[in-house]
């Protein structure tokens, strides 16, 4: 949890959780909010495990609201130089393993990171490899199944 020092985001990071705060404030905390209330009409509330998997679900939902409203205050939003040609966060990547595998990531943040939206956390093996590397640097990668060579194609 982010409580003391400055979160770098991405725009296009800042947007996301600023989305999915308003979503789950809006949208999912009302709706189990609504959930918890019709669950304690059903009798005895101390004997009743759905209803404490709903208040379970609620203190989650809370957490994660916390989380992100704490690291949207303390965000600092950066801008990267379509000059640079050095991978740095906001840097979108495209690497080669020594397998022939390509990829292409945009390194973010730990708090931003989600492999789903093609994002990775500065933080990870492969985003701390490739942090100051140029098109055509070829760091090596240290994972528990072994070492992997990258080869940085481009950088943008």
């Amino acid at each position: 949890m982010v409580k003391d020092r400055t979160v770098r985001l991405t725009a296009a990071g800042q947007a996301r959780l600023s989305g999915e705060l308003a979503d789950l404030q809006t949208r999912r905390l009302p709706a189990l909010t609504a959930r918890i209330q019709e669950a304690s009409q059903h009798g005895d509330v101390t004997d009743n495990g759905e209803y404490e998997e709903l208040k379970e679900e609620r203190a989650t939902l809370e957490a994660r609201i916390r989380d992100l409203e704490q690291t949207l205050e303390r965000a600092e939003i950066i801008h990267r130089d379509a000059a640079d040609e050095t991978v740095g966060l906001g840097s979108k990547v495209t690497l080669r393993s020594d397998d022939g595998d390509e990829e292409t990531w945009v390194l973010v943040s730990p708090e931003e990171a989600n492999a789903l939206d093609g994002t990775i956390s500065t933080a990870s093996p492969v985003g701390r490899a490739v942090l100051g590397c140029r098109a055509g640097d070829a760091p090596t990668v240290t994972t528990p199944g072994g070492s992997i060579v990258f080869t940085v194609l481009s950088v943008a």
